[in-house]
């Protein structure tokens, strides 16, 4: 990658377990860089009351022979990049309790730390097919400025390419986002999208196509490690679980003629209406094709 690193202020990756981290494709991306480079604990917010401990369940281990009790909390971390690039990373579970005031502690860490941008982290289950590239869906706001920059969003959490809102549930990532706009953080929100018949596995593919998109913003080639030869066992898996099974067979072909569609369709631009219509058509017809 050609492009010079960043030097303004260094950003926050934040990931959370749960709800918002189908097949811990986003919070493995904090995991992979916490393995990979130097990095320590800097801070921590303890469960408290932010915690259903019934649903967060406290764990347990035995270190020396001794046992102890770990809680659910949330960890922020240093990690250096190189010489002169780091930048911190928040992981922990999604909070069951006061929400705004758990995202007001986060950002008061992150001003502490000088922190000029918020990258919040997610997966989710979505119609895509695996043959294909995982979907990224990312919106950003700059302060001062209104519009938001990124590619096309697809998902229930983010700002839909047409204008249109979206008007549903949300996860944390969202209420941080928010919360860090209203205190004049610059935002990034990442998403990327599992297939979800795989959704009993983790998904090393999202993991990666996250991480290459966090190389851009930061203007550096971040390791990839074993994650390329994880993603490739992965989409075999997938394929002998394809061949075996006629009806998702049928499926991922769907999902692949869909997918092309979109991509063509999205790469016509500003090209006259009749060419989009012409690929419509021909999609359809190889729909009804693939269907018989």
């Amino acid at each position: 990658m050609t492009t010079d690193a960043k030097t303004t202020q260094p950003i926050m990756v934040c990931a959370f377990e749960g709800w918002n981290d189908a097949s811990q494709a986003a919070t493995n991306v904090i995991r992979h860089l916490v393995a990979s480079y130097e990095s320590r604990e800097i801070r921590h917010i303890r469960a408290d009351s932010y915690y259903d401990l019934q649903a967060a369940r406290p764990m347990i281990c035995h270190v020396s022979g001794q046992a102890r009790i770990i809680w659910p909390q949330t960890t922020f971390y240093e990690i250096t990049i190189g010489p002169d690039v780091h930048l911190y990373a928040q992981i922990a579970p999604e909070p069951n309790y006061r929400w705004v005031d758990y995202c007001r502690n986060s950002l008061r860490i992150a001003d502490e730390l000088d922190i000029g941008e918020i990258v919040t982290l997610g997966s989710m289950f979505a119609d895509c097919p695996h043959t294909r590239p995982l979907p990224v869906d990312e919106s950003a706001l700059r302060r001062g400025d209104s519009s938001i920059r990124g590619g096309a969003v697809k998902d229930t959490e983010t700002r839909a390419k047409s204008g249109n809102p979206y008007d549903g549930p949300v996860g944390i990532p969202t209420v941080l986002d928010m919360v860090a706009e209203q205190e004049g953080f610059d935002t990034n929100s990442m998403w990327v999208s599992v297939p979800q018949y795989l959704a009993g596995d983790e998904c090393p593919q999202g993991t990666l196509e996250i991480l290459r998109r966090l190389s851009q913003i930061l203007g550096v080639e971040l390791g990839t490690g074993t994650l390329p030869q994880q993603s490739a066992t992965w989409k075999a898996q997938a394929d002998v679980l394809a061949n075996c099974n006629d009806d998702l067979k049928h499926y991922i072909r769907h999902l692949e003629a869909k997918y092309d569609l979109d991509e063509q369709l999205d790469n016509l631009g500003g090209t006259a209406v009749p060419q989009g219509d012409q690929i419509a058509q021909e999609a359809e017809e190889f729909l009804s094709h693939i269907e018989d």
